[in-house]
């Protein structure tokens, strides 16, 4: 029996070989005042919401105060998301953004999230 992989998984949005941008800048957080306010107030509140949303752990961006300069949870998500909707970018772009505006980059998770209207998590997918 013969099981070999002939193709390779496609992100989770990727319905097509285009590639998306990001449906908002990193400094668009004012789109949505709200959020923009919860983030900025309590980033740390707002990451594990927003992290929950995507189908992760609660606590996960909580592992980012062992980060020392860096935010390597922040960094992963946004890597994630980016991957998960077929979005154009580097790991130096999220690298740098996640270092120099925590808030920012959670923010336009969360947008994302919203404008696509697509499943966060597998399990959605399944259900339906």
């Amino acid at each position: 029996m013969n099981l070999s992989v002939r193709t390779q998984p496609h992100p989770l949005g990727a319905f097509s070989d285009d590639v998306a941008e990001w449906s908002s800048g990193i400094c668009d957080c004012c789109n949505d005042t709200r959020e923009c306010c919860f983030a900025f107030c309590c980033c740390p509140c707002f990451a594990c919401i927003t992290s929950k949303a995507l189908g992760q752990c609660l606590c996960l961006p909580l592992l980012d105060i062992c980060g020392a300069c860096t935010c390597p949870i922040t960094m992963s998500m946004r890597v994630s998301v980016r991957h998960r909707y077929g979005i154009r970018g580097s790991l130096c772009t999220d690298c740098v953004c996640s270092v120099f505006c925590q808030s920012c980059v959670w923010c336009q998770i969360s947008r994302e999230m919203k404008s696509r209207e697509l499943p966060a998590v597998l399990g959605d997918i399944i259900s339906r």
